[in-house]
């Protein structure tokens, strides 16, 4: 099995370059510069030049390979138009094949609890564009090809994600780790390691399926920042 992979030179899509030839899947993988090609590369992914602006390549690359994972995201001007058009080169090109598609748990907005897939959607402004662009890959499910759409909640792990942006980093600039208002709310967390296991198992998902890629760890934003501001020889549990 051969899958093509975009936005693979990233956080998520280094993970799940590892997951696919982990499982003995071979990869080919968008890389819109030399460093991102020796970054695939050097994960066992064969570089494929070019950008989510270049649908012609994203078509025949999508043609070529038995799935896709599309990762990738333009956050230039025009995100939700670069998004829509790359999606379709992809699914226009893997035709009956499995186009796995990132969304994200965020469009779910303020939850008040814990939800599944099945749970009203309410995103804010700067997730809202990823709806129209969903239900257009879902769509297709109909006309006989294979999308699913697996949607990542907070991911950590292997000294990356938002947390280590957002806390860790910053953290080690000031001297103490902020905290976003009074830290009561819950986010969803999952490992960088389970979501792309998650996305290797999408590929053999039913057409049309949709998935939180969470793990279960809803914590509230105080553990996370204190656990950000702990030296990690001075922590309990799992250290990946």
């Amino acid at each position: 099995m051969q899958i093509f992979i975009t936005g693979g030179s990233g956080y998520i899509g280094r993970a799940t370059i590892r997951a696919l030839t982990g499982h003995g899947i071979g990869v080919t993988a968008l890389a819109r510069s030399e460093h991102a090609a020796r970054t695939v590369s050097d994960l066992g992914a064969t570089p494929i030049a070019g950008a989510l602006t270049d649908t012609d390549v994203l078509y025949e690359a999508a043609r070529r390979a038995d799935g896709v994972i599309h990762l990738g995201v333009d956050y230039a001007e025009g995100t939700a138009d670069v998004d829509r058009a790359a999606a379709e080169a992809l699914q226009d090109g893997v035709g009956s094949g499995p186009y796995v598609h990132t969304g994200g748990v965020w469009v779910y907005g303020d939850t008040d609890g814990v939800v599944d897939e099945d749970a009203p959607l309410s995103p804010p402004r700067i997730t809202a564009w990823r709806l129209e662009n969903e239900k257009r890959v879902l769509a297709r499910a109909a006309t006989g090809e294979h999308p699913v759409v697996v949607m990542p909640g907070l991911v950590y792990g292997r000294s990356g994600g938002l947390a280590q942006s957002f806390f860790v980093e910053p953290g080690r600039t000031a001297g103490a780790v902020p905290c976003i208002g009074d830290g009561s709310n819950h986010w969803a967390l999952v490992h960088v390691d389970d979501i792309a296991e998650l996305y290797v198992l999408a590929l053999n998902a039913p057409a049309g399926s949709v998935y939180a890629g969470v793990s279960g760890q809803n914590l509230p934003l105080t553990s996370v920042t204190r656990a950000s501001a702990t030296p990690p020889d001075a922590r309990t549990g799992s250290s990946r």
